[in-house]
């Protein structure tokens, strides 16, 4: 039977959920949560793959804002609850449910498409590549102290749990995230799940404390987001405190929250899961080897949906001008080509089409990972391969597409 993919309607929100749940072998109260977020998604992107009357595959987006090297900003598409029923697989779904959510967030103006990829292989033949990292930190609160500090006249607080302490953190975020390429904008939603006002149809709704810190003048400057989770030892306190946020908008206010997260009494462990591996924290402490990094793995997935406009939006650190060919997939063996002119510098960039030739052809997927600066551009290319036609032009390339700062993303969806 022919499969139709199409926005879902109000009365199907209900199957959307219980299609998706059962491709990532869930069983959540579906009817619950299709009330909660009714009020919250855009159900134009929210798209079901059909047989007859019945879904059989999921892909849902929304839109949100992506910080680009310089502080730029894109408009980006991010893409979430993909899952084809296990009776369905191998039979093009998912491609032709990632295309056609391509061809709208193109008819959208969305610059790029974000995902996290639940598994690794599946989304590089879309022309998405791992752009950012992410790893857990663990720390023996008992087996360091940190060095000291000048008093900067500032301190930490806890602060509510309600609207009005959400609107501190999230100020705080938007100014950290307009710096901090690889970040994106946070939904309503996100922002009262994260506070524990929405999200008990999916489970436990968080509970936990926000702590914020203040300047001198009494300027919020920074908060940090937990939950503790209580152990026990020869009876003896050694809970494991869970840091669920942490930003920071001074070097001050970064290293009072961490100070306070560690010294809070009955906590043996500090534990920080989808932090940056370039993280600052172990150079604050007296014992370095109090603290451990795991679980380093791919953070957030790009994928440029408009080339041009994406590479003219963001700076670079060196300058050049090279003219790249991209070959971009489909996911059932079919490509594109697009070639295009960069001219980039510290300053800016141009990008238009070109019919010169190429210096460099590139596989979209290796573009999207290199994109943000993160993953070098020469190791990228090896997954897919690439073509110099100018020698030295992959070594041009790279070094302009790279950044000194790391880009990271904090914001799971």
């Amino acid at each position: 039977m022919a499969i139709d993919v199409r926005p879902i309607r109000d009365d199907e929100l209900f199957a959307f959920l219980d299609a998706a749940s059962t491709g990532f072998q869930e069983r959540p109260e579906n009817a619950k949560i299709a009330e909660e977020v009714r009020e919250y998604w855009d159900l134009g992107r929210v798209w079901g793959a059909f047989e007859g009357g019945r879904i059989v595959g999921t892909l849902r987006t929304w839109g949100t804002e992506l910080t680009v090297p310089g502080r730029g900003r894109i408009k980006g598409s991010a893409v979430t609850s993909v899952a084809v029923l296990p009776t369905h697989r191998r039979r093009g779904i998912l491609s032709r449910m990632v295309a056609t959510e391509h061809a709208a967030a193109r008819e959208r103006g969305e610059v790029a498409a974000l995902l996290y990829a639940s598994e690794f292989p599946i989304y590089g033949r879309f022309g998405y590549g791992p752009a950012t990292r992410a790893a857990t930190w663990t720390l023996d609160a008992r087996a360091t102290g940190f060095h000291p500090s000048g008093d900067d006249g500032g301190f930490v607080d806890f602060i509510p749990t309600d609207e009005a302490g959400e609107a501190i953190a999230r100020d705080v975020f938007e100014a950290w995230r307009a710096r901090q390429p690889g970040e994106i904008w946070r939904r309503p939603i996100t922002w009262q799940a994260d506070f524990g006002r929405v999200g008990s149809a999916w489970g436990t709704p968080w509970k936990g404390f926000v702590v914020g810190h203040r300047d001198g003048a009494g300027t919020a400057d920074g908060y940090a987001r937990y939950h503790v989770e209580e152990k026990w030892e020869q009876r003896q306190p050694r809970n494991v405190l869970v840091v669920d946020d942490v930003h920071a908008l001074t070097d001050d206010s970064y290293r009072s929250l961490w100070l306070f997260l560690a010294g809070i009494d009955w906590v043996a462990t500090v534990k920080a899961e989808k932090r940056q591996p370039a993280e600052r924290l172990p150079w604050l402490l007296t014992n370095q080897r109090a603290i451990a990094l795991s679980d380093v793995g791919d953070g957030l997935w790009v994928k440029l949906l408009d080339i041009p406009g994406a590479l003219a939006a963001r700076t670079y650190e060196g300058a050049a001008s090279l003219v790249l060919e991209i070959v971009d997939r489909d996911g059932d063996g079919g490509e594109s080509r697009t070639r295009l002119l960069l001219d980039a510098g510290p300053d800016g960039a141009t990008c238009a089409a070109t019919k010169r030739s190429a210096d460099l052809t590139v596989d979209a997927s290796a573009l999207g990972a290199a994109y943000l600066g993160g993953p070098r551009l020469r190791d990228a290319v090896l997954a897919r391969g690439h073509d110099e036609h100018r020698p030295g032009a992959l070594g041009e390339a790279d070094a302009l597409f790279a950044t000194v700062d790391a880009p990271w993303c904090s914001t799971f969806f």
